[in-house]
């Protein structure tokens, strides 16, 4: 090992705190790696920190630098202020600029390095922060009487035509870009050209790519560009959350070729936990019922002030966007040292000149307090924040850490988080939550696979480039990970709707994308050289086939609001998203601008409704709202049940005496314990759901005439979306009523007139795994959210054009296109677009899977079903049976609703406080 490390540190002045002779340094060798002008900047840029390091470079950078500097592969997993985005870049940066020196004439005038994000503001932060090593680094070279040349540019859908234009006659080595522009530039004849010298290709907040169909479309764009480049490109992936690893760099690296090719090499660089975290739990009152609504709120503003107050700059999450905006606009209106010129609130849906606003001013630290959504979950460095406040429930350990981590975003600065709980539910979400985060755990993500919608519109822009041998097109197709199942069944059902081998497909303007024959003989119609006799060849349809695909590709889908009119009169009394209409069945009722309305149709973009005094049956905010992720709903069973046997064992002092291990302050410790206690006194210890015991309790509600069943489950909306729906359907079948369901992450509920009846714990014990899936896709039939995704998966497929000649089709006009192919497409042999539909719902929204082994379990005689009658809702039920109050305009309702079962609940078990064990030890 050289002494290079020390001797630039005595020797480039620094006005360090420590002697550079003597200081602990024990990366020299990864410093010794670099150019001599990348040592010296870095040691400027960093040397002050080596102290604190142990050395010149953080965990994540001593790991990676090494190993992308020999050409591996790299999955990088560290937490946000970790140097992440140099630990991918330093070994890059490093190569290209010993390239531009020793090399007479400098680098070829293409891209080197692909850097792809999933947000258009953070590929403009990468390019800001970039433009400090390389600019540092050039200034270094010129002091010696040299000059390099490292160009850097951002390529994304925002990029003007005129600097794309000139990024072909002054190419950057390193293009900042987004997977959808990169799957555009993959088939532009003449920016392509630039990409065959791609050697490497990082992409950032991987995680957020590999859990949905963007990442599919990346996974495949990486393949082609495989096929595309000279050499195949060292791929670094980054992120602060994610599990489980190996699945993940999977996906990031693809797979060999062959039949049965295995996955690339891969190196992790797994440094996810050399950060210190402060986050603690806390709730305003140890009774949330009790406490009437405006003292929970007061106490809730007071302490969230408070935390504003003593810290320079806050950064306060919400669950929804009209969370966030209420959350400064009570904060304004409540402090007088809070107002518009420190404090701001960032979301999607405000324009983009006010987000990049807001952004700005949060790197410089001009602003004490921003509330955000989620939208400052990923993206900008925001060095100055030094707290992060959680309200309510992230839904899921990787989101917590996602969004403290963007407090003290230096390393060695304490990353400080507060998460404040104002409803049970929730509280003992977070209780688990902040335990697990504790222990290292996160949550997995689950990548889809198989998806049609995407591999449609990947086959089609291949074809385009250049009639393939369809052989080489599977093989392209198989070697990213989402496909590496793809069946030759699969194939063919995606063969036969790209070249619309379907009778009456055409008469719906639906035309063929491909053509598919075999090569013919020399002296045939279609013969091409380059390839054997009767080689099967697949070819690109129509002459405005690039311009179609252009124009049209990419995976997110667009939306749109409904109007909703009173039928009849044809009254207009608002909009709705039309994602929330995914929840609701006819005869549901809603509320909105405060009335109640009962849905009865839609036709397009327009709701039809009918004026009702009855009370709603789902909740408002069901669209807006993250569900609770599958790994940290069975750990929420589990800590139910360890809770149950600690009260069965010791009682409320021995929960709280537990509960007191975890990050929890004491309102949350008692107001957990009191829950708990109040359950088992009701209802027994067999009415928490844990692991192995799903729990039906039914309710006879005499006043309204309805039997309500809430089924307590903690596996998250997700799962519970989909059992609630195969248990409507069932328990309708049965007793041919209008079941209405509400939903949410701990359970769900169901209701019916009083004077049907059905044993719903029966129900479940009934059903089969094997035929799960297919009683599933007959509960979504004319469901409209069976409407909405086939309409986003026609689109996808390019089934419906968005744009085309000039014309652009809206959401809204796109989705009456849809309906009016949907029974055409249902009565299809295997139509890839309705299977993909099916497939998504299934798989992606409705945890198919999990249900299928519950299902099993149950079976099995492995998890119990426990059915009981209650005269009220149990505690743990509280949340459940007030789904539908949950309206802003409905808060008091809702409480006073809380406060009746609740005495309810003391009337039957006694109100003796001291005989609970909840204020006294």
């Amino acid at each position: 090992m050289t002494r290079r490390g020390r001797s630039l540190l005595a020797s480039r002045g620094g006005d360090y705190e420590f002697d550079p002779e003597s200081v602990t340094v024990a990366d020299e060798d990864v410093l010794d790696l670099l150019e001599p002008a990348v040592q010296e900047w870095w040691v400027d840029r960093f040397g002050e920190f080596v102290p604190g390091n142990g050395g010149f470079f953080t965990p994540p950078q001593r790991g990676a630098i090494p190993r992308i500097h020999d050409g591996d592969n790299a999955l990088i997993c560290a937490p946000t202020g970790s140097g992440k985005t140099l630990a991918s870049f330093t070994a890059i940066i490093n190569e290209l600029f010993r390239r531009e020196r020793e090399s007479p004439d400098g680098l070829d005038n293409s891209v080197y390095c692909l850097y792809v994000s999933p947000l258009k503001s953070l590929a403009n932060d990468i390019h800001r922060n970039l433009t400090e090593p390389l600019e540092g680094i050039a200034d270094i070279v010129a002091d010696r009487g040299e000059t390099v040349d490292i160009r850097h540019a951002i390529r994304h859908g925002d990029t003007s035509s005129a600097d794309r234009q000139k990024m072909l006659s002054e190419t950057p080595h390193i293009l900042n870009t987004t997977p959808e522009t990169l799957a555009i530039l993959l088939n532009s004849p003449k920016f392509k050209e630039k990409l065959r010298t791609v050697e490497y290709v990082v992409v950032d907040e991987i995680h957020s790519l590999a859990e949905n169909k963007r990442g599919t479309h990346l996974s495949v764009s990486l393949e082609r560009l495989e096929d595309l480049a000279e050499s195949s490109p060292t791929r670094i992936g980054c992120s602060a959350t994610v599990e489980p690893l190996d699945t993940v760099a999977e996906f990031l690296v693809g797979r060999e070729d062959g039949e049965n090719g295995e996955p690339r090499d891969y190196e992790l660089v797994d440094t996810r936990f050399v950060r210190d975290f402060d986050v603690q739990l806390e709730c305003p009152t140890d009774d949330l019922i009790r406490t009437p609504r405006s003292e929970v709120q007061s106490r809730f503003y007071d302490r969230l002030h408070d935390l504003v107050a003593s810290h320079t700059n806050t950064l306060v999450f919400t669950n929804t966007r009209s969370g966030a905006e209420r959350v400064l606009h009570n904060l304004r209106e409540g402090f007088d040292d809070i107002d518009e010129s420190n404090s701001g609130c960032h979301h999607g849906s405000l324009s983009k000149e006010r987000r990049q606003e807001i952004e700005s001013k949060l790197k410089a630290g001009e602003l004490r307090v921003v509330t955000t959504s989620t939208s400052l979950e990923l993206g900008i460095d925001m060095p100055h924040i030094d707290l992060v406040v959680q309200v309510g429930s992230p839904k899921s350990v990787a989101a917590l850490l996602q969004r403290v981590g963007r407090a003290g975003h230096q390393l060695g600065q304490t990353v400080e988080g507060r998460v404040i709980a104002l409803d049970r539910d929730e509280l003992v979400e977070c209780a688990v939550m902040l335990s697990k985060a504790e222990s290292g755990f996160v949550d997995r993500g689950f990548i889809p696979e198989n998806a049609f919608d995407v591999a449609a519109q990947q086959v089609y822009g291949m074809a385009i480039n250049a009639i393939r041998p369809e052989s080489e097109l599977r093989e392209t197709l198989r070697r990213a990970y989402p496909y590496r199942n793809f069946s030759d069944d699969d194939f063919e059902r995606l063969f036969r709707y790209l070249t619309a081998d379907y009778d009456g497909l055409e008469d719906k303007n639906v035309y063929a994308k491909i053509w598919r024959d075999t090569n013919d003989p020399p002296d045939g119609e279609h013969h091409y050289e380059e390839y054997p006799v009767g080689e099967h060849l697949i070819g690109k349809r129509g002459r405005m086939a690039r311009v179609i695909y252009m124009t049209n590709i990419g995976t997110i889908p667009d939306s749109f609001t409904c109007d909703v009119l009173v039928r009849g009169a044809d009254q207009w009394v608002g909009t709705l998203d039309e994602g929330y209409l995914d929840t609701l069945e006819k005869g549901d009722v809603f509320v909105l601008g405060g009335d109640h309305f009962a849905y009865r149709y839609r036709r397009g973009s327009k709701v039809y409704v009918d004026r009702t005094a009855q009370r709603p049956t789902v909740p408002s905010w069901f669209s807006e709202r993250l569900p609770l992720s599958y790994d940290l709903g069975r750990e929420l069973a589990a800590f139910q049940a360890d809770l149950v046997d600690r009260l069965d064992a010791g009682g409320a002092p021995a929960v709280r005496s537990w509960l007191r291990e975890f990050p929890l302050d004491e309102n949350s410790v008692r107001a957990v314990t009191r829950m708990f206690d109040e359950q088992v006194r009701y209802a027994g210890p067999e009415s928490v759901a844990t692991p192995d015991r799903f729990v039906v309790e039914t309710e006879l509600d005499r006043d309204t005439y309805r039997r309500h069943f809430y089924v307590h489950c903690t596996y998250g909306r997700r799962f519970n979306d989909g059992l609630s729906r195969l248990l409507a359907y069932h328990a309708a079948r049965r007793t041919n009523a209008n079941v209405q369901v509400a939903v949410a992450d701990n359970g769900f509920s169901l209701s019916m007139p009083l004077n049907r009846k059905v044993d719903l714990a029966g129900v479940l014990r009934d059903l089969t795994p094997e035929e799960v899936e297919d009683d599933l896709r007959a509960a979504l039939d004319g469901t409209d959210l069976l409407k909405r995704y086939f309409r986003i998966n026609a689109t996808r497929s390019l089934m419906i054009l968005k744009r085309y000649k000039g014309y652009e089709k809206s959401a809204a006009q796109q989705q009456v296109s849809s309906e009016m192919l949907l029974s055409f497409a249902q009565d299809l042999d295997e139509f890839a677009v309705m299977e993909e539909t099916y497939r998504e719902l299934l798989e992606d929204k409705l945890n198919l899977a999990a249900i299928e082994d519950a299902v099993a379990a149950i079976r099995a005689g492995d998890v119990d079903v426990v059915g009981h009658q209650v005269s009220s809702p149990t505690p743990r039920a509280f949340g459940l049976a007030t789904l539908t109050a949950s309206d802003v305009v409905l808060a008091e309702d809702e409480s006073a609703a809380l406060r009746e079962f609740h005495e309810r609940v003391k009337a039957e078990i006694g109100d003796d406080e001291a005989d609970l064990g909840i204020d006294v030890d």
